[in-house]
């Protein structure tokens, strides 16, 4: 169900941020799970330049909130 939003946000977001999808039933899904603390899926995790989390959302992905935030990081 996320995949046509996070296929729309990859779309949005070309050329100014990286979309990099994982499987969780892989090693290095689980690996990113447990690293930025996934508790449910689908998981979204916005990172900043620093490796900063700036924005989770877990089940329902909104591309509203994505977007404003990337928007906010890539501003001069």
């Amino acid at each position: 169900m996320a995949k046509p939003i996070v296929d729309g946000l990859e779309n949005d977001l070309n050329g100014k941020a990286d979309v990099i999808r994982l499987n969780a039933m892989t090693t290095i899904g689980r690996q990113a799970a447990a690293h930025f603390g996934a508790r449910g899926l689908p998981t979204l995790v916005l990172v900043d330049g620093n490796g900063q989390v700036v924005l989770t959302q877990v089940g329902i992905i909104r591309s509203g909130p994505v977007l404003e935030q990337v928007e906010q990081l890539i501003a001069p």
